[in-house]
């Protein structure tokens, strides 16, 4: 009788540690869905960037050269944390010198917040055209367009400047506090 009762003990501690693992397993792939899920939320921000760059405020080189808060846009590179992330992303009150709260992007059915910031990847604000003149970089600077498969005899190397770089850095506010934070490239 004694040893029945203390297998039964041992089986039910037993039980009770099952229940427990089950229970943080579930909520840990619960949170690496709300995780996955707010990758593809961040995309929403790259339709509205793009439409920007190509047909909007920023589409030409003055519209780049200074900065704009009212399209989220920095002129020259925004400070960063140890990670890399805009310290804007970071701070509201920092995140107020750089763009506006009213860029952000909400899906309120599903309780996520997208609050984004573009920065052209150069160490002085100006003219794109004067910032990479040779000899003068001061760009993060891509591929000219003969290097991305166009032939050299088509153009004219010698004008070709090179493509500077754009940063769109995106935090993305999920359900149960879940926050990520993305980032991509561009050049035009």
């Amino acid at each position: 009788m004694i040893v029945t009762l203390l297998a039964m003990v041992i089986l039910l501690i037993g039980a009770v540690a099952l229940v427990r693992s089950f229970n943080s397993s579930m909520f840990m792939a619960g949170n690496l869905a709300f995780k996955r899920d707010l990758v593809n939320q961040a995309e929403r921000a790259v339709p509205v960037v793009m439409a920007a760059l190509n047909t909007g405020a920023l589409s030409t080189v003055a519209g780049r050269s200074a900065h704009a808060a009212a399209s989220n846009y920095r002129a020259s590179m925004l400070p960063t944390n140890d990670q890399g992330i805009p310290t804007a992303l970071l701070d509201d009150t920092e995140f107020a010198t750089v763009g506006q709260a009213a860029n952000d992007i909400a899906v309120a059915d599903q309780a996520v917040r997208l609050r984004w910031v573009l920065d052209r990847l150069c160490s002085e604000v100006g003219s794109e055209v004067d910032l990479t003149a040779p000899g003068n970089f001061r760009c993060t600077v891509g591929p000219t367009p003969d290097a991305r498969g166009g032939s050299a005899s088509d153009l004219n190397v010698a004008t070709q400047r090179p493509q500077v770089l754009y940063r769109l850095s995106v935090r993305v506010d999920g359900p149960r506090s879940t926050q990520a934070f993305f980032q991509t490239t561009l050049a035009l």
